[in-house]
C-alpha cells in the first residue's frame, strides 16, 4: 500500500511527518512511504533516523508550503509546487497510490480534494470525523468537524451514513448510535434544519438512530457518532479538546500551589499520568475526510510524530477495510431514487 505524506504546514513539520510515518511503517510491512517536500530536508531526517530514500521509501520535491493565511483557491492555483498540491496531483494521477496524510492548512486540503479527487458516487459533501475518547474508555466520532459550514438535511442524513460505515469498519463498532447535535434532547427543539433532519434520520434504516444530543454530553459514552453542520462540529471538537487541555493545566498548577498538595500528587503520580494521556488529543489521530474517491487524512496542525503516525494508522485501516466501496453501496441502498 502506497500513502503520500505531505512534510509541510504543521507545526512541526517536516520533522514530525516523517518521523511519524517512519513509526507507523514500522507497524506494516507492506506499507510504503512517498514524502512530498523539501528533498533535502526530507533525506537529511531520513539519514538521522538510518533510513534513505529506495525500496519502501520515495521522496517528492516540492519546496512551497501553503499556509492558512491564503485563500485556498489562490493556492491551488499558484502553488502547483507545494507539497499539498504536489501530493493531491499524484494522489489523483497514480492509480497505485491509496491515500495522502496532511496536518497543512485544512481549508486548502477540502478544496483541493475535492475539485482534484473527487466525490465517491452519491456523496454531496465529504466530511471530516475527527475521534474523541469518551469517560468510559469508548470513543465518539463528530461528523461534520469543518469541511461544510452551510449544510442541507440530506446532507446530515448522509453524514450519519458516513460516519457509521467509518466506525463499523476502521475501529469495529457495531451498530453505532447515531445522535444529532441540538440544542436539548426533545424531538421539537432546535432550528428548521434540525427540526427537519430528526424525522428523516428516524427513517434511515442503515443506521442506528437514537435521537438528539446536548454538546455537554459528547464524552458521556452514550453515543457513538455525533452529526452536524461544520461550523458547529467544529466549535464542538475545539471547545472540547480546549477544556481538557486548560483542566490539566489548571490541576498542575494546583498541585504546585501547596507542599500538601504535592505529597498528594506522589501518591497519584500514576492516576495524573493516565488522566494527561487520556485527555491528549494527539493520541487519537487525525480527521478522514469521509466520502471522497481515496483516502485522504488530516491531523492537527500541531501534530507530534505520534499523532502523525495515528493518522497514518487510520488512513492504513480506511484502505484495508476497503471503506470507501461499503459507503457507496450504503448510499444506494438508502436512497437509490436520488443517489
Amino acid at each position: 500500500m502506497k500513502i503520500l505524506i505531505d512534510c509541510h504546514g504543521g507545526d512541526n513539520s517536516p520533522r514530525a511527518n516523517v518521523l511519524g510515518a517512519l513509526r507507523a511503517m514500522e507497524r506494516y510491512p507492506d506499507l510504503e512511504a512517498i514524502f512530498v517536500g523539501d528533498e533535502a530536508r526530507i533525506n537529511a531526517l531520513l539519514a538521522e533516523n538510518g533510513s534513505q530514500p529506495g525500496g519502501r521509501i520515495s521522496v517528492v520535491h516540492a519546496p512551497e508550503v501553503i499556509t492558512g493565511e491564503e485563500k485556498p483557491t489562490d493556492a491551488i492555483r499558484l502553488k502547483k509546487d507545494s507539497s499539498m498540491i504536489r501530493a493531491i496531483k499524484l494522489l489523483r494521477e497514480d492509480p497505485e497510490i491509496s491515500a495522502l496524510v496532511s496536518t497543512g492548512a485544512t481549508g486548502s486540503l477540502v478544496a483541493a480534494a475535492t475539485l482534484r479527487i473527487g466525490r465517491i458516487r452519491g456523496v454531496r459533501r465529504p466530511a471530516f470525523c475527527p475521534i474523541l475518547p469518551t469517560m468510559d474508555g469508548g470513543m465518539v466520532g463528530i461528523c461534520d468537524s469543518g469541511a461544510n459550514v452551510d449544510i442541507t438535511v440530506d446532507q446530515l442524513r448522509q453524514f450519519a451514513i458516513l460516519g457509521s460505515r467509518y466506525l463499523e469498519n476502521v475501529y469495529g463498532v457495531e451498530k453505532p448510535r447515531v445522535a444529532l447535535l441540538n440544542i436539548g434532547t426533545e424531538t421539537e427543539k432546535g432550528d428548521a434544519l434540525r427540526r427537519e433532519a430528526y424525522p428523516m434520520l428516524e427513517k434511515v434504516a442503515d443506521i442506528n438512530f437514537v435521537g438528539n444530543m446536548e454538546s455537554r454530553d459528547l464524552l458521556s459514552g452514550k453515543y457513538d457518532l455525533v452529526v452536524c453542520d461544520g461550523f458547529s462540529g467544529n466549535v464542538l471538537v475545539k471547545t472540547t479538546e480546549g477544556t481538557a487541555l486548560e483542566l490539566l493545566k489548571k490541576i498542575k498548577k494546583d498541585i504546585y500551589s501547596k507542599t500538601v498538595y504535592k505529597m498528594g500528587a506522589l501518591l497519584m503520580k500514576r492516576m495524573f499520568a493516565d488522566m494527561k494521556e487520556f485527555m491528549n488529543y494527539q493520541n487519537y489521530g487525525g480527521s478522514v475526510l469521509l466520502g471522497t474517491e481515496k483516502t485522504i487524512v488530516k491531523g492537527h496542525g500541531s501534530s507530534d510524530e505520534a499523532a502523525v503516525a495515528k493518522c497514518v494508522d487510520q488512513a492504513y485501516a480506511v484502505e484495508k477495510n476497503r471503506m470507501n466501496e461499503k459507503i457507496e453501496a450504503s448510499l444506494k441502498a438508502s436512497a437509490p431514487d436520488e443517489e
